[in-house]
């Protein structure tokens, strides 16, 4: 039976944007049910400046009390090598370092021109290499960018190159504003594998255009096995605009599992976990089994 991973973001790049304050026990009990439902890989928080994204601000606390969590691969996110050294300190299986395709999107996000950031990230490598923990480069606006329009797909093949050469341990392709169509990921991810060689690579999915699970499918029939999704489709990122949330992790597990690849995860627990992450988002959920689900549960024939 085909196999694929899935790595939940929602407790960081699903909160990340909330307006209203969430607590550490919320964020804690959220993780709690995606492992209980068979999520072994959880983007558990971020390492970011506290003033730009109060949410994560509690990133220190959260990874403290997983410190001894069984059945658990703790992700987190680090924008800088300030963020590395903060991550470091705790038991982490990886960090995740982001670089954007185009300049104006890592300028407004991380507030470093492409080199800069990676030559920061390959002294972060360094480090975490003697430290123990894997990294995960992440390409955003793969796609297209919000202020730079379409990105040519060389921009993206560049830094894939570079870091492959360097020794990272995953890579990760993400449609930042959900403006990705399926034979767009079908052409770009078939490239990067092929760069990739034996170095896992994830696909990180928006639904802000309704395509997600469209475009998810594609990265799969290009042979992509890792794909970073958000319990009930919470999310977005903050920087930038008009990004809709992340592909809902429920809607993505029924479709795999639905065409017998096993994904390793209980439907009905995942779907409570779902619940639970809606109910700490002012947004509406983007699910969409979720919804059919409720009908069925009130006896409607869906």
């Amino acid at each position: 039976m085909e196999e694929v991973a899935i790595i939940d973001v929602s407790p960081r790049d699903g909160l990340q944007n909330e307006p209203k304050p969430i607590s550490t026990e919320q964020k804690l009990k959220l993780i709690d049910m995606l492992v209980n439902a068979g999520i072994q890989n959880v983007e558990v928080t971020s390492f970011v400046h506290p003033l730009k994204v109060p949410q994560m601000a509690d990133a220190n606390d959260v990874l403290q009390a997983l410190s001894d969590k069984k059945d658990l691969e703790t992700i987190a996110l680090i924008p800088n090598l300030k963020g590395y050294e903060r991550a470091r300190e705790h038991r982490l299986t990886e960090v995740n370092w982001v670089s954007a395709a185009t300049e104006t999107f890592n300028a407004k996000n991380i507030g470093m021109s492409i080199e800069e950031n990676m030559s920061q990230f390959l002294k972060v490598l360094d480090e975490a290499k003697k430290d123990g923990i894997k990294t995960c480069f992440s390409v955003a606006v793969s796609f297209g960018c919000p202020y730079e329009g379409d990105v040519e797909e060389e921009k993206v093949l560049q830094i894939v190159r570079r870091v492959k050469e360097a020794g990272v341990d995953r890579i990760g392709i993400a449609d930042t504003i959900g403006i990705a169509t399926p034979d767009h990921v079908e052409r770009l991810m078939k490239k990067v594998l092929e760069i990739a060689g034996d170095t896992p690579v994830a696909i990180h999915l928006h639904d802000t255009r309704g395509l997600g699970l469209a475009n998810a499918y594609m990265a799969y029939r290009a042979g992509v096995r890792i794909f970073e999704t958000s319990a009930s489709g919470i999310g977005g990122c903050p920087f930038a605009p008009g990004a809709a949330g992340n592909l809902a992790t429920e809607d993505l597990v029924y479709l795999f599992e639905r065409m017998n690849i096993s994904t390793g995860v209980d439907f009905q627990k995942l779907l409570d976990a779902a619940d639970y992450a809606a109910s700490l988002s002012t947004k509406k959920p983007l699910g969409r089994i979720r919804h059919v689900e409720n009908q069925r549960e009130k006896g409607n024939a869906v």
